[in-house]
């Protein structure tokens, strides 16, 4: 195996076992928790479009059930232990989390490893888990929001993953079968496809010590891992309606972005702190506050392996959808020929830092997304250098980076028919 120091304090030590799993240990004794993320590169991102949903109900029954262990057995020894323990999925990765007093992280560790590596995904398991999902799926069509942000993800993404719900959809959920979950998980399930990222109170020998014991011997299949190969996203920017009776009208513009390796992915960051982070936030001042158009306005741009997004959006009056979606579009377009000020600049630099540094209080925090940094390779060092590179962002490198990414937007309204 191979063992490398980071410079993240507290200091972060990354192991690579024979077998090609990748162990992150920080070591946090403040408090006598210990908190692991379990890390598979693979997610919703890795779908066809007939497959959308397959790895939510894959990871949702990852607890549901194994050669050894029922779901009600599971549920009994993490109960017992006073611990906790959850499945999930997103674009870019799979996962499964556990958090316990040091003394009682062996045997939750064995727990979760045997549950990583020996699931049967039960029928009547899969049946109320698929009953679940689709009663979801249903609810979601409830949520203007939802609606609205789905359409510009269809239109801006087509025939990409990140195109689709990550919970999938009536027609693709409902005929998924046992045979279907496990071989996806045969595929993607594998040593050389992890990531173990633990944070507490226990020493990086002792962390990796356990892993060997209960990974160690985990042996990859001899078949490499499919490569990740996403297709081209559409370039025909388009403006939709979706008439809903709703007590609301939902506003988004959605503009294409990189992927988070671009070199203006943390000017990105700081632009959509500076435009929809918080009651300060220019939307929210100049939006809701000055002009009373919106119940709710935000921007987010998310982090993503694959191309992103940037987008804003607003919860209005329906008389004012169409204002409020000339309003959105003016405050984010604006920086492609007006900046900020100095003072604006410094001002934003300190509150997503200072953001960044509270996501990163508890062990928690600290394995989530150190893990996910590693997922998403982009090397132990990126903690540390995403900071400095906010610090380090001028006026000049603010605006470039508006001139490159607002220039095509797609809109949705949804609301009660004009």
């Amino acid at each position: 195996m191979a063992t490398s120091l980071s410079p993240v304090r507290p200091q972060l030590h990354r192991t690579v076992l024979d077998n090609g799993l990748v162990v992150l240990v920080t070591e946090n004794p403040v408090a006598d928790i210990v908190a692991a993320r379990l890390f598979v590169r693979a997610g919703t991102g890795h779908e066809q479009v007939a497959e959308s949903g397959l790895f939510a109900l894959m990871t949702a029954l990852l607890t549901k059930g194994t050669d050894r262990f029922s779901s009600m057995e599971i549920a009994e020894q993490v109960e017992s232990l006073g611990a906790s323990l959850s499945s999930d999925t997103s674009a870019d990765y799979s996962l499964l989390s556990l958090k316990t007093v040091s003394a009682d992280f062996e045997p939750m560790l064995s727990l979760a490893a045997h549950l990583l590596r020996s699931p049967t995904f039960p029928e009547a398991e899969l049946d109320l888990e698929q009953r679940l999902t689709l009663q979801s799926i249903r609810s979601m069509q409830e949520q203007p929001f939802t609606v609205a942000y789905n359409a510009l993800r269809a239109a801006m993404y087509g025939d990409h993953p990140y195109a689709r719900p990550g919970i999938g959809t009536a027609e693709t959920v409902s005929s998924f079968t046992q045979t279907q979950l496990q071989h996806v998980h045969a595929t993607y399930f594998r040593p050389d496809n992890l990531v173990i990222s633990i944070c507490g109170r226990i020493s990086p020998e002792q962390a990796v010590d356990l892993v060997t014991t209960y990974l160690g011997e985990w042996q990859a299949p001899v078949d490499p891992i499919p490569e990740l190969v996403y297709p081209n996203l559409p370039n025909q920017p388009s403006q939709q309606v979706i008439p809903q009776d709703t007590n609301q009208s939902i506003v988004i513009v959605g503009y294409q972005a990189p992927p988070v390796k671009h070199p203006i992915y943390a000017v990105l960051k700081l632009i959509s702190t500076y435009l929809g982070n918080g009651l300060s936030s220019r939307l929210f001042v100049e939006l809701r506050e000055k002009r009373g158009l919106a119940y709710d306005v935000s921007a987010f741009y998310p982090t993503r392996l694959g191309m992103s997004q940037f987008v804003a959006y607003m919860g209005t009056a329906p008389d004012n959808a169409e204002i409020a979606l000339e309003g959105l579009r003016y405050e984010t377009e604006r920086l492609v020929t007006e900046s900020l000020t100095p003072e604006e600049l410094a001002t934003t630099k300190s509150k997503l830092l200072g953001q960044y540094a509270l996501g990163k209080q508890t062990n928690t925090q600290i394995a989530q997304l150190l893990g996910w940094y590693e997922v998403l390779g982009l090397g132990t060092g990126f903690d540390q250098g995403f900071q400095a590179a906010i610090a380090a962002i001028t006026l000049e490198e603010l605006q470039a980076a508006a001139q490159d990414c607002f220039l095509a937007p797609y809109t949705v309204q949804l609301g009660p028919a004009q």
